[in-house]
């Protein structure tokens, strides 16, 4: 094997056990622990731990807690220690915990500024490193931009190093070969090839924050990484160049003397498993005791020939069909409206099944509006139709624009920044105060600028006519035959056969001011960007007539009087905005009814949302908007804190329980899927994007300092990447506390792997598994869980052990009193 070779391999290697991390205006949840999910939880938190230095498993004073308000049941606890040959009270066990945890670790990674490095010579790599970074992985942020950015990370840092004088004048660095792989080679003499992947790895390691944005950017060919260029080679090839310059010691370290767990983690396991198996049992029981009693209902219903079936316009029909993304945050809303009437929710991924590169009217930018684990496949662009309406966006838009750019310029510019200011005086000042103190205020006047200019959707339409691009660009559009396909994709999963007058498809976007996390709040299954843009694309499908003919062919019959539309669900004011515009006007009964319900669910849903936040409910619709517009307010909602579960399986089976909005839910009728093609879709596409979700919460909140990214209070923005703690240093790569706890001693978020509750025959569920490695590897490693719940087995529940085996089912016993919701003890 050639050095070089064996170089690029070694990287290649190395950069698996850093996660990758997303630009922070497209935040994208996943496991930063992914590059570890080949081997078992146990040794994966262990192994991260050596590496990183962060944490695995909750503090003993969390489980302390949990355990204390009855969310631990004490009879699973005690099988789970038994199991373990742990013989001591969990009382001891945890203070044993305690002993062994040591110093707490701090709930903020940055060091203390009158504190020395632990070395210096590597803090020196770092500052220097992370310097050209930020500045060569800018996107429109800064003013002035790295010099040669166009020529790639490796060769613009080679042409301003002899310029900086922070950048030593000795070692490989002093003169880069022209080959960042040489420039590797150069300084890996020293070191025999054995050490060289762990060596890659620990300066991986090192930061992990750029070096997961370096591994998404090069791994992407979106429009920055094509004009400015970065690879994994060219980054540690800088990196290893200053560190030789600066003369750090490169040889890696061996690690622990011994490998495995020692009893914290034996305790800590068994009491994570515990807290879970008592959250899914809950659930599950409750699903299986619906399924028993749905099955019952449909037998003695067997001879009733009055049931409506697929075409029926009886006023048996629903009211109305509302799809929700399968986010957790849905579920709360989806409970309200059903109790207001004759509603059917679903629940469906928020990208809809159709997987786009979109761009809005007047956007310089495409976003992929799918999620991360797929590629778009149609390039979608908004085109207007009405020129009226387009106009008058037009001349509002550019009047906003102008003024904005004078504001940015004026702001921006050092020689009249301060005279700006000055100018402004008290104009300036009023307007800056008037945003603190009476944001709700401010929301009403700029609604009324917004209201009197038309959105998007009221004098545009979704581009969908097919054209073939060629040289590998994505098509424009979609293709008849695949309008069909999605479309019969979409109700296949859903198990759908019958369809009301009016059918909503809801995409979701959350609205907050002045927050970098903002796009975390938004749909993940459309990459952190709102779902409306795909609820639009796949209703104008649907609405097609040669659609409905061709969905026909596939057994669908969609009633000539079945209008599909599409909404955005606002999750931080409850507000569902419908696009109705093409909505005819015999359906306006329809939709009037709809409109009041929808506002009526929205009372009680943003009512539930204080109270889980810890504010006064009375306050409302009024409090959750003033939330959305407060440039102060650090927790606007709560996004998807809490989440723990995810039903696969139609909605009856949870329509009347209250989830707590923890659950991920998708439809699903494992009767309408024969062949189990939908339950295979659902299983390899939102069950691993769940998990990624799932475990992003999990570590955030068990190591904030390591995983998460600390208080907003203390972040800093840098580049449009990404943020800072303090003024400098790593990227943070997770949530930040305001989005996992109520207080500083107070965590909402509960850590717990996700619990997966499928309603399936679970024979079918093992042809699956058995199909899906990748499936079966994150199961058998303890990753999240699965338990079937299997209507053709007397709704027993299976679940699942390891090597495609279930445990046996037992007798379901009595449901436990359900604790309070009461929140967790802060881990950091």
């Amino acid at each position: 094997m050639s050095t070089e070779f064996a170089i690029e391999d070694g990287i290649e290697r190395a950069a698996t056990t850093v996660g990758s991390v997303w630009p922070i205006h497209s935040f994208v949840t996943a496991n930063p622990l992914a590059g570890f999910e080949d081997v078992s939880f146990d040794e994966a938190v262990s192994q991260a731990s050596d590496l990183f230095g962060g944490r695995g498993y909750p503090s003993p004073e969390t489980f302390r807690a949990a355990l204390a308000d009855g969310r631990i049941d004490r009879e699973t606890l005690k099988a789970e220690l038994d199991a373990r040959g742990l013989e001591d009270s969990p009382e001891a066990l945890l203070e044993r915990m305690d002993a062994e945890a040591g110093k707490p670790v701090s709930d903020v990674k940055t060091a203390d500024p009158g504190e020395e490095p632990a070395d210096p010579d590597e803090d020196r790599v770092d500052r220097v490193l992370t310097k050209w970074l930020s500045a060569f992985l800018d996107e429109g942020s800064a003013k002035w931009s790295m010099p040669n950015r166009e020529d790639g990370f490796y060769d613009a840092f080679r042409s301003i190093a002899p310029h900086d004088g922070r950048i030593p004048d000795e070692g490989v660095v002093a003169d880069l070969p022209a080959s960042p792989l040489d420039a590797v080679a150069s300084v890996l003499e020293p070191y025999p090839e054995s050490q060289w992947v762990p060596l890659f790895e620990e300066q991986f390691a090192a930061l992990p924050g750029w070096t997961g944005l370096v591994k998404r950017r090069a791994d992407d060919d979106g429009a920055w990484q094509s004009a400015y260029p970065i690879t994994l080679e060219g980054y540690l090839a800088v990196r290893l160049a200053l560190a030789d310059g600066f003369g750090v010691d490169l040889k890696p370290s061996t690690g622990p003397e011994e490998t495995g767990t020692g009893t914290g983690d034996d305790v800590a396991e068994a009491f994570l498993s515990a807290w879970e198996a008592s959250y899914r049992g809950e659930v599950v029981e409750r699903v299986a005791a619906e399924s028993e009693a749905r099955a019952a209902d449909s037998t003695a219903d067997s001879d009733d020939d009055d049931s409506p079936t697929a075409g029926d316009s009886s006023p048996d029909r629903p009211d109305a069909q509302l799809v929700f993304c399968i986010d957790t945050r849905s579920e709360v809303i989806r409970r309200h409206l059903e109790e207001t009437g004759a509603y059917e929710t679903h629940g469906y991924a928020g990208f809809f099944g159709v997987p786009i590169e979109y761009r809005g009217y007047g956007s310089d930018v495409s976003v992929d509006a799918c999620p991360p684990i797929l590629d778009p496949q149609h390039r979608i662009t908004e085109t207007p139709t009405d020129e009226d309406a387009r106009a008058s966006r037009d001349r509002w838009s550019t009047l906003r624009e102008a003024a904005g750019g004078i504001v940015e310029a004026l702001k921006g510019n050092p020689a009249t920044a301060f005279g700006f200011v000055e100018n402004a005086g008290g104009g300036y000042g009023a307007a800056l105060a008037a945003r603190t103190l009476v944001p709700g205020r401010v929301r009403d006047l700029l609604d009324g600028v917004t209201d009197a200019v038309p959105d998007d959707h009221e004098f545009c339409e979704p581009a969908l006519d097919h054209e073939h691009v060629d040289g590998g660009a994505l098509p424009i559009g979609l293709a008849h035959e695949e309008r069909v396909e999605y479309a019969a994709t979409a109700f296949d999963l859903m198990g759908w056969e019958t369809f009301g007058r009016l059918v909503v498809f809801t995409g979701h976007a959350s609205e907050t001011t002045n927050n970098p996390y903002d796009s975390s709040l938004d749909c993940g299954a459309c990459a952190g960007n709102p779902g409306g843009p795909n609820a639009r694309v796949l209703a104008a499908v649907c609405n097609d007539e040669r659609v409905k003919a061709g969905l026909l062919d596939r057994g669908f019959d969609v009633p000539e009087d079945t209008v599909f539309l599409a909404a955005q669900h606002n999750t931080t004011t409850d507000e569902v905005e419908l696009y109705d515009g093409h909505v005819p006007e015999s359906h306006a009964a329809d939709l009037d009814r709809l409109r009041e319900d929808l506002a009526a669910a929205r009372e009680r849903a943003t009512a539930e949302r204080l109270a889980s936040m810890g504010a006064d409910e009375s306050g409302g619709i009024d409090e959750t908007e003033r939330r959305a517009a407060d440039w102060a307010e650090a927790r606007p909602e709560w996004g998807l804190a809490g989440n723990a579960g995810f039903v696969i399986g139609p909605r009856e089976l949870t329509s009347g329980l209250d989830l707590d909005g923890r659950a991920f839910l998708h439809s699903y009728d494992w009767s309408t899927d024969p062949d189990g093609d939908a339950l295979e879709a659902i299983l390899a596409g939102p069950m691993v994007v769940t998990q990624w979700i799932n475990a992003q919460y999990y570590f955030s909140t068990v190591d904030n300092a390591v995983y998460g990214s600390g208080s907003k209070v203390t972040q800093n923005p840098v580049g449009n990447v990404g943020v800072y703690q303090g003024n400098g240093g790593d990227l943070m790569t997770g949530l930040p506390l305001q989005s996992l706890m109520i207080a500083d001693d107070e965590p909402y978020h509960q850590p717990l792997r996700l619990s997966t509750v499928v309603h399936a025959p679970v024979d079918r569920v093992t042809d699956v598994l058995a199909d899906h490695e990748e499936l079966s590897e994150l199961l058998d490693n303890d990753w999240l869980s699965l338990t079937v719940v299997d209507p053709t087995k007397d709704h027993r529940a299976f679940h699942y052990e390891e090597d495609l085996e279930w445990t046996p089912p037992v007798e379901r016993p009595e449901a436990r009193e359900r604790p309070a919701n009461a929140p967790a003890v802060a881990d950091d």
